[in-house]
């Protein structure tokens, strides 16, 4: 049902196999079970050789997918015309005199200095084609270059620099191919350092790798030659203008209605959460989305090591994580920042992306009295996501028996969310699964909430739904109970047995 579809129309070709012909006698009165034999002449006593069984029909590969259409590429021409007259811009604008005016006023002026260049030059363009020069030359002075035109867009998840000639961008969970390109690479190298110095921080060849922000939030991850062979490679991933509500992820398909009400309880209950997930399965915006049910009146405090959490709540601390300098020092670690949450009177830590040894001081704040603190760790399956955080606190130097460090496991951690990639390149949320105790030396959870993928549609998406596993009274009801929720979350987990049976 999963596999993948073929050019099968279902007619398939069986072989016939024949038995050989006997040997000459004198033929029997010919019936009718005789019909499907082919008779054969018996010219001679010898024995006649077997028929050879006929060839199997190859089977045909699936044809190759065509090519996604792309907009219309820009010649060679135009971009000398463009270096031509940047170059001649350059020479002629004060650029300390264009640094005071403000954004509107710098793009009328460069866009009239530009006409003039373009006059005098004699250059012959069209007028569609002086707007998209004027233009370009503009995002190339005052904003990313290139870029912006991409970055204006809300339906872009990601933007994917390899080198200046190759860009590609992901819509709809689908990676596609672009006509941008840049005019080499010093000038991606040159938008990428204007990126990253907004943040303090800097990329070359003594420093090749850099992680950064835009002012939007947007993740920037840098990585410069000598390291990128084929020139710089520049990666954003992008956050929508609107904030992603749990509503709204409900109208995507990531969740049912229940499991959403179930997920705003959890939130609201102070449970202790991890999310899981693998690289852009939308960790992130779900914890975003949790977030937004957290009460006004609570501190919370984030650390990251590239601030892209929006949190709506009024008391929010948000701290980042610093590299080296030159000289190798100044380094700020995130165990560091979340060693010194615990000296700022957080009510609940939110940890960005838990990758390290920085997991065990998170446990610590969890198990003692920051209830509902967050943090998201890379992994495929709660299950996985368990062992991982063992293997970080191993990372760390402790030397603690194993059974020690699964009992700080489930005294810290209530709820591990599991999110998704699909094929089909849709983000769900395939687990709510609750850390119960242990038994022996095992770290037992349960599911409440699960994805069924049930098939796909002639387009080629998947069909699924989630269901409830049956439980009615979750280990965390008390909890509920304690805050006026359990009617509630009674409630959710009622109307999905219902809709599953």
């Amino acid at each position: 049902m999963f596999g993948k579809r073929g050019n099968d129309d279902g007619n398939r070709f069986t072989p016939e196999f024949r038995q050989p012909a006997p040997a000459p006698a004198a033929p029997p009165p010919a019936g009718p079970a005789d019909t499907a034999v082919l008779a054969r002449p018996t010219a001679s006593p010898q024995p006649s050789a077997p028929v050879a069984p006929p060839a199997r029909r190859a089977v045909e590969a699936p044809p190759i997918a065509p090519e996604p259409k792309r907009g219309r590429e820009k010649s060679e021409t135009y971009y000398d015309t463009k270096s031509q007259v940047f170059s001649a811009l350059i020479d002629t604008i004060d650029l300390s005199q264009l640094a005071k005016l403000d954004p509107e006023s710098a793009r009328e002026e460069i866009r009239d200095i530009v006409n003039d260049i373009i006059a005098i030059k004699n250059f012959a363009m069209s007028i569609a084609e002086q707007e998209e020069l004027l233009e370009d030359i503009c995002n190339d002075v005052l904003g990313y270059g290139p870029l912006e035109p991409l970055l204006a867009r809300d339906d872009i998840a990601d933007i994917m620099v390899n080198g200046s000639k190759n860009v590609y961008i992901e819509v709809n969970g689908k990676v596609e191919q672009t006509t941008i390109r840049f005019r080499d690479n010093q000038q991606l190298l040159n938008i990428c350092q204007r990126i990253v110095s907004q943040v303090g921080r800097r990329v070359d060849e003594s420093s090749p790798i850099c992680d950064a922000r835009l002012p939007d939030g947007s993740r920037v991850n840098v990585i410069a030659p000598p390291l990128a062979i084929d020139g710089t490679a520049l990666t954003i991933r992008k956050f929508k203008k609107d904030k992603l509500t749990l509503d709204q992820l409900v109208r995507f398909g990531a969740i049912s209605p229940q499991g959403a009400e179930v997920l705003k309880i959890i939130g609201r209950v102070r449970c202790n959460i991890v999310i899981s997930g693998g690289t852009g399965s939308g960790k992130t915006t779900l914890l975003n989305c949790l977030t937004n049910y957290i009460d006004r009146d609570e501190r919370v405090i984030t650390c990251e090591d590239s601030a892209e959490l929006q949190l709506q709540q009024p008391h929010v601390v948000r701290l980042e994580t610093r590299p080296p300098n030159l000289e190798g020092e100044g380094e700020v670690t995130m165990r560091d920042l979340v060693k010194n949450c615990l000296r700022m009177r957080p009510e609940r830590i939110i940890v960005g992306e838990v990758r390290g040894p920085e997991v065990f001081d998170l446990l610590q704040a969890m198990n003692t009295g920051h209830d509902g603190s967050m943090g998201t760790i890379h992994s495929n399956s709660p299950r996985e996501c368990l062992n991982r955080i063992e293997s970080m606190i191993a990372m760390g130097g402790y030397s603690l028996p194993q059974k020690t460090v699964r009992e700080i496991v489930v005294g810290s951690v209530d709820v591990i969310i599991q999110a998704a990639r699909l094929r089909d390149g849709s983000r769900r949320i395939t687990h709510i699964t609750e850390v119960i105790g242990m038994e022996g030396d095992v770290i037992i959870t349960q599911d409440i909430v699960l994805y069924n993928i049930k098939g796909e549609d002639a387009n080629g998406r998947l069909l699924g739904e989630h269901v409830s596993t049956g439980i009615g009274r979750p280990h965390f009801w008390e909890r509920a109970r304690y805050y006026g929720e359990e009617q509630r979350l009674a409630t959710a987990l009622e109307a999905m047995e219902k809709r599953a049976d």
